[in-house]
């Protein structure tokens, strides 16, 4: 999710340390970003007494670093991340908001979950929002003030690598990506890059590959970067299938997707809710159009009629036909690849992003990019 920033605000003056679950991950980031990483017992789901050591895990680390600002983000970390620099009176706290993991539950789970988000933000000095639809949505739900959070720039936490995420520049290249995978070259090829849940529509997915558009693309494929999870799992029956359809390509987690996206004619991302998803920034840097659903932060991604199309949440019909159109239209196809791009490039590339959010981070401490106070003298 921090890929390059953490080492693009290192270099633009700031010391970092990281701080999140254990795990190999962690030890990959100090490698590649050189900074310096402390681990602390975080769990997705709740648990008591592990919240309880998470929590004097995170006091303890910020005791000992005494930072300036604090940036914490998902429901788990943001709450006890914001509550832990509340307590020890961090002068900048910021709640970064990726996605609303309440707008797919409902009773109390849904309940509880608008309480931690509430108590985030209460703690925090400022809200940061990563897309626009996102603010609007927290704003709707009562969250925050409207005078607390604030979108970076026009959107997203990272940007995309628009040199890693790049059209095919070897034909050969995705030949042989497509025989090593077993997909025929003439094939049309649907793609998904994510988790593999209930809330990313992959159950919708499915259905509409199976149905409507095998029926009329014989020999389509569907290729699946990701892997189930149990925190969110899809059906049995969904799953099944994934499993045992021969044109169903099942690859699980990958190091690098960026190679993959350029087998893709056309990438479905029919998610019932996001943040700003960087999938669907990945597949236009690739020059992929994108079908997606019209939901919290995908709006924000996909122009529709532009980039790619939008349909309903859940309409299996409408994403079967939406895709339909750009395996049978060729020149659509291009047209709204291209355009992908060049907004990726233009609006998202992952430098742009950067420098927005070291902006931000300086205003809110009330220094200019160069270290002096918003008082100095020029």
């Amino acid at each position: 999710l921090m890929r390059g920033q953490l080492r693009y605000m290192r270099e633009a003056g700031f010391e970092l340390a990281v701080v999140s679950g254990p795990g190999p991950e962690l030890d990959e980031i100090k490698a590649r970003e050189d900074v310096a990483t402390y681990s602390v017992p975080l769990r997705r789901e709740i648990g008591l007494a592990a919240d309880i050591r998470a929590l004097l895990g995170l006091r303890k680390r910020m005791r000992i670093f005494k930072p300036d600002v604090v940036v914490a983000s998902t429901p788990k970390a943001g709450l006890l991340g914001m509550f832990a620099a509340w307590v020890e009176r961090i002068p900048v706290r910021v709640y970064l908001v990726r996605g609303l993991r309440l707008e797919t539950t409902s009773g109390l789970r849904r309940f509880l979950l608008c309480c931690a988000e509430r108590i985030a933000s209460k703690c925090a000095t400022r809200v940061a929002a990563v897309s626009p639809s996102l603010r609007r949505r927290y704003l709707k739900l009562r969250l925050t003030n409207p005078g607390k959070i604030f979108v970076a720039g026009g959107g997203s936490s990272n940007g995309v690598d628009v040199t890693r995420f790049r059209p095919a520049d070897s034909p050969g290249r995705v030949a042989r990506l497509r025989s090593r995978l077993g997909i025929p070259q003439d094939a049309p090829v649907i793609g998904f890059v994510g988790r593999l849940t209930a809330d990313k529509g992959i159950s919708d997915l499915v259905r509409a590959f199976t149905g409507e558009i095998r029926s009329r693309f014989a020999g389509a494929q569907l290729v699946l970067v990701g892997d189930f999870e149990d925190g969110d799992p899809v059906t049995a029956a969904t799953q099944q299938i994934v499993r045992t359809d021969p044109e169903i390509r099942l690859l699980g987690f990958v190091s690098d997707a960026a190679p993959y996206y350029r087998l893709f004619d056309v990438l479905a991302f029919p998610s019932y809710r996001e943040g700003f998803p960087n999938v669907p920034l990945e597949a236009g840097a690739s020059m992929v159009p994108i079908v997606g659903s019209a939901v919290t932060g995908t709006v924000d991604a996909v122009v529709d009629g532009e980039t790619g199309r939008l349909v309903a949440a859940g309409d299996r019909a409408a994403l079967a036909r939406a895709i339909c159109a750009y395996l049978e239209d060729t020149q659509l196809r291009r047209r709204h690849g291209a355009a992908a791009r060049e907004r990726a490039v233009r609006l998202y590339r992952s430098e742009k992003v950067w420098e927005a959010w070291a902006l931000e981070i300086y205003a809110l401490l009330g220094r200019d990019p160069v270290g002096r106070t918003a008082d100095s003298p020029t």
